[in-house]
């Protein structure tokens, strides 16, 4: 089992978790983070002078998957989040020794 943690554009939500969903991936963590990468924050223009904001709005989507869905998984969040501008984000993905499901004590695979 992986972890995919994917941090993408805000605007880009929907489109990714509708792709997710019509490949019956339901499961997953949505928070609102902020971050910055090479792109370093943007200069935005006011009537007083040049604003600098270094820590962009973001949002971090988490999905536990089995190992054989890893590949799909990333290609459907790449696929659906890319606009090819900088700041589009990144994917980790990392290893998971194991679930339990609170409700019902399902563990592992039987409790993604």
């Amino acid at each position: 089992m992986k972890k995919i943690e994917a941090i993408i554009r805000e605007e880009k939500l929907d489109c990714v978790k509708k792709a997710l969903e019509k490949e019956s991936y339901f499961g997953m963590t949505v928070s609102e983070v902020s971050g910055r990468g090479r792109q370093k924050g943007i200069s935005l223009l006011w009537r007083a002078g040049e604003y600098v904001v270094d820590l962009i709005p973001k949002i971090k989507i988490e999905l536990v998957v089995l190992d054989e869905d890893v590949d799909k998984i990333l290609d459907i969040i790449a696929n659906n989040a890319r606009t090819g501008e900088v700041g589009d984000g990144k994917i980790f993905v990392m290893p998971v020794s194991g679930i339990l499901r609170i409700r019902t004590g399902d563990r592992d695979e039987n409790a993604i």
